[in-house]
């Protein structure tokens, strides 16, 4: 996709004006002297104004200069760190579990290993060049390599109010579970060394490049793009990517003819649990401080997963004649999905609106959507955080509120709306096109798909050699 670049004029015009002088008669009377003495009593007066002028104005103009250089606030420092840990939760044990519950019994530990195993190659990625990419100076489209591991970022950096290494940890957690997600597409049928060479490959040119159109000072976020915490970054990112994975890996071995019910939804349950919970680190962290976008942040983010949940639930009883706990969670889920990209944008009443929205839509993109695709999304990584991320985008445009944003406020929703649609177009075009690539070389090199044999023993036992009893 072409980017349109906007060029921005500035101009200045200089205002002039003349004063009319207007002086009295002198009398007579009045001798040069004294003229003379007046304006020599009058010259120490000004003389006086003028420098308490200068010692009022100083101070001042120090605290101006003050203002303007960055400094540590410890509070803000501490939600930071509160946060990182919440959104690292999110993934380990949050998805694993969310994810876990819902396999067969014969590859519980091989999915519950992908967000594991997330944790651990991301880590080390995005410490190496991943953040570098995502936040460095670079141009609109990627970072420079001038923060390669980490160089240059000394405890006293600071990013904004915080310490910077804070901040590249807080982003990792981010760049953590994007990549988790993309499990819920492959799971039951993917090599477990295919996966880590996706992953490995996946963060470095595909993630960090996105991450820094939208958040790194890229063209996204200078043409005006409204994500707060990652509806675009994260959750379309990782929805698109999971489709196009299920696509290129097949179907999984007897499905339509085998059960493939859920094994244990305690654990689903738990881990939706858990990612409700860190949830408020993932949409009120991205704050990036101990404020009250902050809080109003937590606030929608509840409003909208409680919305989603009813609406998820209702429309199940409508569709199916049972609300299924399975569905409360995914409304839950959908609801905290559509909620992040306006996290920071919308009041209450928005958030409102949003969750009772994303629980039809993604409720609809798991059923008949996910049927018109004809694709395995085993998980339904894409019903969820695909459908949920693009229609949180566009909602971000219709809800954005003055009355949070104050005149940050987009002016013109129509035109907000076709940057979100730009946003949204852009990341499903880079991310599906980029993904296939990856795969299609690690496919051509060592293979994505396990055998027939290996899967129908089970993942845990053909990949890891253990099995849950």
């Amino acid at each position: 996709m072409k980017k349109i670049l906007l060029a921005l004029g500035l101009s200045s015009a200089l205002l002039g004006g003349s004063v009319a002088w207007a002086e009295e008669a002198a009398s007579a009377a009045v001798p040069t002297e004294e003229v003379a003495l007046v304006d020599a009593t009058a010259t120490p007066d000004i003389t006086e104004v003028t420098a308490v002028e200068a010692v009022e104005t100083a101070p001042v103009e120090e605290a101006a200069a003050a203002e303007e250089e960055a400094t540590l606030d410890t509070g803000d420092s501490a939600w930071i760190l509160t946060s990182t840990a919440l959104v690292l939760l999110m993934t380990i044990p949050g998805l694993a579990l969310f994810y876990g519950g819902m396999v067969r019994k014969k590859n519980v530990l091989s999915t519950m290993a992908h967000s594991f195993v997330a944790a651990a190659v991301v880590s080390i990625v995005w410490v190496v060049i991943g953040y570098t990419l995502a936040f460095g100076e670079g141009n609109a489209f990627i970072g420079s390599l001038d923060k390669f591991m980490l160089s240059g970022i000394t405890t006293e950096a600071l990013s904004g109010t915080i310490p910077e290494i804070l901040f590249v940890i807080f982003q990792m957690t981010f760049a953590i579970i994007t990549v988790a997600i993309i499990s819920g597409s492959i799971a039951e049928r993917m090599k477990f060394g295919a996966f880590i060479a996706f992953i490995t490959l996946w963060v470095i040119l595909v993630y960090a490049p996105i991450t820094h159109w939208v958040w790194g000072g890229g063209w996204l976020g200078s043409d005006g793009a409204l994500d707060f915490a990652g509806g675009t970054v994260v959750h379309i990112n990782s929805g698109v990517a999971g489709l196009v994975a299920a696509y290129m890996l097949g179907s999984r071995m007897g499905l339509g003819r085998e059960s493939m019910a859920p094994h244990n939804l305690t654990l689903t349950v738990v881990g939706a649990s858990l990612l409700w919970v860190g949830w408020f680190g993932f949409n009120g962290g991205s704050a990036l401080g101990a404020n009250g976008s902050a809080g109003y942040a937590l606030v929608v983010t509840q409003v909208a997963a409680a919305a989603a949940t009813i609406s998820w639930l209702i429309t199940e009883k409508i569709a199916r004649g049972k609300a299924s706990v399975l569905g409360g969670a995914s409304g839950a889920v959908a609801g905290l999905v559509v909620i992040t990209p306006a996290a920071g944008f919308v009041t209450v009443g928005g958030a409102l609106a949003m969750g009772l929205i994303g629980g039809v839509v993604c409720f609809w993109g798991i059923t008949a959507l996910k049927r018109m695709l004809k694709a395995d999304d085993s998980l339904d990584a894409f019903g969820l955080h695909g459908v949920g991320g693009i229609v949180g985008a566009i909602l971000t445009a219709f809800f954005a509120s003055e009355f949070i944003m104050g005149d940050g406020a987009p002016t013109n929703v129509m035109h907000q709306l076709w940057v979100q649609i730009e946003g949204v177009l852009a990341t499903i075009a880079y991310s599906a096109i980029l993904t296939f690539i990856i795969l299609k070389v690690i496919d051509l090199i060592i293979g994505i798909r396990v055998s027939s044999d290996d899967e129908r023993m089970g993942l845990d036992l053909s990949q890891h050699g253990e099995r849950v009893e």
